[in-house]
């Protein structure tokens, strides 16, 4: 297609984009009530450490939600590494494709980067109408701050279908690279929250070849969470030298007993969204041997903690579940069995009320089309034995059962007896109150 063909069809999309806004103005303000925060919820947002080469801003722009910082900007500085893991979902948003294209393509030298990211709308199931408004916000970004556009990396997250107003986001860029500073972790975390209740960061300190090596992470996320990939939006932030191939090494390796071992409801996202920037900017030396090692066990870490905060966080959630399975035949039926019990609605509203009905995860167990023997397998509640030998514990009570059910964190352990394969996997329960939000969530 010539130069001139692709700006006359991106014209007209430009026109058909105005003329879908006119009928349903996704820029329409959302005014509610206060949400409840989460019983689950840490006592405050954590102190991070500030990134050297890493800046931040927040404002309001309008795109969906009234009265609260909607957009974040972050700036990274020349040098940085980076890399990503994505939703594998077959109906994945614009901002989503960008980005993979972007991290797979060859790095201008001593190129900066940025990151943009919007709540209220995900972009997603816009066609290329949806594509333009990831070209126009990221190429507003580089032109305000010198980059070459392969280096502005984009999310959106909210509610899907609708266009988003990029217009609103672009008219704001000079507000945000006007607010960009290294101590502003915490409002950026903010600015991405849909139905979460509470900010999530995490960190961690690490000692190099020569100095201290920093990591700072912040995440959303509360609802639609079922990840296949990484999760939601989640963006780390070290000062550690490494390069890009093993920044990508440690971050594939470390997602699958993070946060591809969580579940709130079972449903993955469109926008599912992990970048990781390391700028390169503290003095120990670049990351290699015993160095390297303990970098990773950190970042696994930050990633462990940041995973369980938005299971903490997850929609109408009162108790924090680990499902624990061990003795199983094989790695893919410890999983198979693990997300089985976590996402059983029967399991996770049992829970909900309190109640210790393990013939529910005896169910669960069965539909899991893993490798099970009725007679080798026994069910614990953290530390109670319920059921072995094929049958309910002879010294089991109801009464303990239900006693510790009352716990607001509660392990339902497994063990298969047919190998040495094992997986936890991290759920909450199933109220009222998910139904709640989840059925005005759009209203």
């Amino acid at each position: 297609m010539g130069k001139k063909d692709w700006k006359s069809k991106a014209k007209a999309l430009q026109k058909d984009l105005k003329a879908l806004m006119s009928y349903q103005p996704a820029a329409t303000v959302v005014v509610k009530k206060a949400k409840p925060i989460s019983p689950l919820a840490p006592a405050s947002f954590p102190v991070l450490p500030q990134i050297a080469g890493v800046e931040f801003a927040a404002v309001e722009a309008g795109v969906r939600y009234h009265s609260r910082k909607d957009v974040m900007l972050v700036r990274l500085a020349a040098g940085t590494a980076l890399a990503g893991v994505f939703t594998r979902s077959t109906t994945r948003s614009g901002c989503v494709r960008d980005c993979q294209d972007k991290l797979a393509m060859k790095v201008p030298a001593g190129a900066g980067a940025a990151i943009v990211v919007n709540s209220g709308n995900s972009n997603a199931f816009t066609g290329k109408i949806g594509d333009i408004a990831v070209a126009e916000v990221t190429g507003a970004v580089a032109a305000a701050l010198g980059l070459p556009a392969s280096r502005v990396f984009s999310s959106s997250t909210g509610v899907i279908g609708e266009p988003l107003p990029y217009e609103t986001i672009t008219a704001k860029i000079p507000d945000l690279v006007a607010g960009l500073r290294e101590d502003a972790i915490e409002m950026a975390a903010h600015a991405m929250m849909t139905t979460d209740t509470f900010p999530k960061g995490a960190a961690a300190t690490v000692q190099g070849e020569g100095g201290e090596i920093k990591i700072a992470g912040i995440a959303k996320g509360s609802g639609m969470i079922a990840p296949d990939m990484a999760t939601m939006l989640v963006y780390i932030f070290t000062d550690a030298k490494i390069s890009p191939a093993n920044l990508q090494k440690l971050l594939s390796r470390n997602v699958d007993t993070t946060f591809n071992s969580i579940t709130v409801d079972s449903d993955t996202s469109t926008s599912d969204t992990l970048l990781l920037a390391a700028t390169g900017q503290s003095a120990a030396a670049e990351l290699k041997g015993a160095a390297l090692k303990a970098f990773e066990v950190a970042l696994h870490g930050v990633m462990r903690d940041l995973s369980h905060q938005v299971i903490r966080d997850g929609e109408g959630a009162t108790k924090f579940v680990e499902v624990r399975v061990t003795g199983a035949a094989s790695d893919a039926d410890a999983q198979k069995l693990a997300f089985a019990i976590a996402n059983s609605p029967l399991v996770k509203t049992a829970v909900a009320g309190q109640d210790p009905n393990w013939g529910r995860i005896v169910a669960a167990i069965g539909k899991a089309g893993a490798a099970a023997d009725r007679d080798k397998l026994s069910i614990k509640f953290g530390d109670i034995l319920v059921a072995k030998d094929g049958w309910r514990n002879p010294d089991y009570k109801e009464e303990e059962g239900a006693a510790y059910m009352q716990q607001p964190e509660l392990v339902i352990a497994v063990d298969m007896g047919l190998g040495s394969a094992k997986r936890s996997v991290f759920t909450c329960d199933l109220t009222n109150r998910y139904i709640e939000i989840n059925a005005d969530y759009r209203s």
